[in-house]
């Protein structure tokens, strides 16, 4: 009897799957999260692994990546990559760190058989560099009242001019300070802006700060090297984020400030700077607890739910409702429309739950619903999307982020009216704005 390992964070899936091919003849192995499931693959070298792309402690990329390294010394297993989005550009990465399929949740029995009993050839092992082990979280005390700040708020790429003064042109970037901590959200090219403003106001103080990455897009990492904390050796910095498709966290960080591109590396940046990729979804900055959720984007993207003294502020800079996703044409639709929708529609209550009673809600709204029609499975949302998902969740203050590049200061604040006049056709309290460069705001314990 063949043995396939099954691994998937939800146990619903997981139990269904393990139903299916118990069914088909197979013995079942199954785990929960990635690194368990590298450890089973590792002990009983299983004929094929069933393996989801977003899991916790270790995602679908590593896992690959995990197993074909290890080519000369273990059984190589027919590897099927299973994923609730379907991006193409998940796929090809997948297909390069070792998996022989893709297949797009959710599927039918007779499909995963049919894959599993399909010839495969496995690649050569992919060489993957060590990474450093984490370092000691430091702090700062900062005694304030919890609040956020923008420094950008535009994606894909910086817009500075006229047309775009009111809201500013940097990409992602949010500063919050909240119990002895400052935390920074990503680092677009708000950044930069930021980091002079920090020099400046501690001038000869050292500072500890935290950098939580989404994901490593280059709209959400580009600023960094133009970061002057960085390169004061009085500083200590360290970066938390998940590892990515095809590099992990330090690596790309690395590469885009490598010659040609950049005349100073990672390593010569004069700052104490530790890199720490992220295993739990779940850990603590100080006194402030962070959760972490997966999210529709294409690579591994999450958004951050920090918990302060005054209230929760939760950032999903870029995020694509499923349900809407799916319903629409060219929404990458499974074989069985109605139970991909419903498949949708859980995975839209998941991030529902994620932001349920938030105080603030900083979320990708980057097109209007005309423009979401032609921009379909492009990883953002659209603002109708937005407000209900925020009504939903009975979200408090709702921010409009990661504004389209091609969006004039006139294009954003036809969306917020519209945002407004939504809420109000609902009968809702729920206060609606457009994050702005250097709009500050204060939680209310």
């Amino acid at each position: 009897m063949k043995t396939v390992l099954v691994i998937d964070d939800e146990e619903g899936i997981r139990t269904l799957m393990a139903a299916w091919l118990s069914a088909a003849g197979w013995n079942v192995l199954e785990a929960s999260d990635g690194e368990g499931g590298i450890d089973l693959a590792l002990q009983h070298q299983p004929n094929a692994v069933v393996c989801d792309l977003l899991l916790p402690r270790c995602n679908g990329f590593q896992v690959c990546r995990s197993i074909r390294e290890r080519g000369n010394t273990i059984q190589q297993p027919k590897i099927i990559v299973t994923t609730g989005s379907g991006y193409l550009t998940d796929q090809e990465s997948a297909m390069e760190v070792g998996a022989d399929e893709f297949l797009i949740k959710p599927f039918r029995a007779d499909q995963l058989v049919k894959l599993l009993e399909k010839e495969s050839v496995h690649p050569a092992a992919v060489a993957v560099a060590p990474l450093p082990p984490p370092k000691g979280l430091t702090r700062l005390s900062v005694d304030q009242t919890p609040r956020l700040k923008f420094w950008g708020v535009r994606g894909s790429i910086p817009t500075p001019g006229p047309a775009t003064v009111q809201y500013g042109g940097n990409t992602s970037c949010v500063e919050v300070r909240a119990d002895g901590e400052i935390i920074i959200l990503d680092a677009g090219s708000g950044i930069r802006r930021l980091g002079l403003a920090l020099a400046e106001e501690f001038k000869d103080q050292s500072l500890n700060l935290t950098l939580l990455i989404t994901h490593t897009h280059w709209d959400h990492i580009q600023g960094f090297p133009f970061f002057v904390p960085a390169y004061d050796p009085r500083n200590k910095l360290r970066i938390l984020g998940y590892e990515g498709a095809k590099e992990g966290l330090h690596s790309t960080l690395t590469y885009q400030m490598e010659s040609p591109y950049f005349p100073v590396s990672l390593q010569h940046m004069p700052g104490n700077i530790h890199v720490t990729e992220l295993k739990e979804l779940d850990f603590s900055i100080g006194k402030v607890k962070v959760a972490a959720s997966f999210v529709n984007h294409p690579g591994v993207c999450v958004g951050y739910r920090l918990f302060t003294s005054a209230g929760s502020i939760a950032y999903l800079p870029d995020n694509e409702p499923l349900q809407r996703m799916r319903s629409l044409p060219g929404g990458l639709q499974a074989s069985d429309r109605n139970e991909a929708l419903k498949y949708a529609s859980e995975q839209d209550q998941k991030i529902i739950g994620f932001i349920q009673d938030a105080d603030v809600l900083i979320i990708d709204a980057q097109y209007d619903d005309a423009e979401y029609q032609s921009h379909v499975g492009w990883g953002h949302g659209c603002v109708d999307d937005v407000v209900a998902l925020a009504l939903f969740a009975r979200v408090k203050q709702l921010f409009l982020f990661h504004h389209d590049p091609d969006h004039d200061d006139a294009q954003i604040s036809r969306m917020l009216l519209w945002a407004r006049k939504l809420v109000a056709l609902q009968g809702e309290t729920l206060a609606v704005d457009a994050a702005r460069e250097g709009l500050e705001y204060v939680l209310k314990p």
